[in-house]
């Protein structure tokens, strides 16, 4: 079975993500949902889309692809993923972001963590955390045993 992961990132971490799925899923292919040239759906028995997640809301690239591929990704085994700090909204991040359909079809949607590096964050950024967390430093909550069983699941 191949396997297509898809992602919109702003400053790495969903790549990150991307990356560390595709090391348990032999013969992935990661695209960057930025760039031009998306492959075709119908090359791949398994999806997986993942985006950052900001003040609430995916990326734009992401939604964007969701919304106009949704009949083909609700006929493939499709996985759903957000690279976030905060994973006790969970449900509601999905909820908000993603079509009803979608979220049915998948056999796997997971907030899986995320990153902080303030050198790659912008001063409301960097003072939006300090004042949320209390911490001002790099900061990781990727969870790797998360994103294996994540992986196992949509296998």
């Amino acid at each position: 079975m191949k396997t297509l992961i898809l992602y919109a990132t702003k400053y790495g971490a969903t790549a990150t993500l991307a990356r560390r799925i595709a090391n348990h899923i032999e013969g992935s292919v990661i695209h960057d949902l930025k760039e031009g040239c998306l492959p075709s759906l119908d090359g791949f028995d398994r999806v997986v889309i993942g985006s950052s997640i900001y003040a609430g809301m995916i990326r734009k690239e992401a939604k964007t692809y969701i919304t106009q591929n949704t009949e083909a990704l609700c006929k493939k085994k499709l996985g759903l993923f957000i690279s976030g700090m905060d994973a006790s909204s969970e449900k509601q991040f999905f909820d908000a972001n993603f079509p009803a359909e979608v979220l049915q079809a998948a056999a796997a949607a997971s907030v899986l963590g995320g990153i902080f590096d303030p050198k790659k964050a912008g001063f409301l950024e960097r003072f939006i955390m300090k004042m949320v967390s209390k911490q001002s430093g790099y900061m990781s909550t990727i969870d790797d045993d998360k994103i294996r069983q994540f992986a196992e699941s949509i296998k």
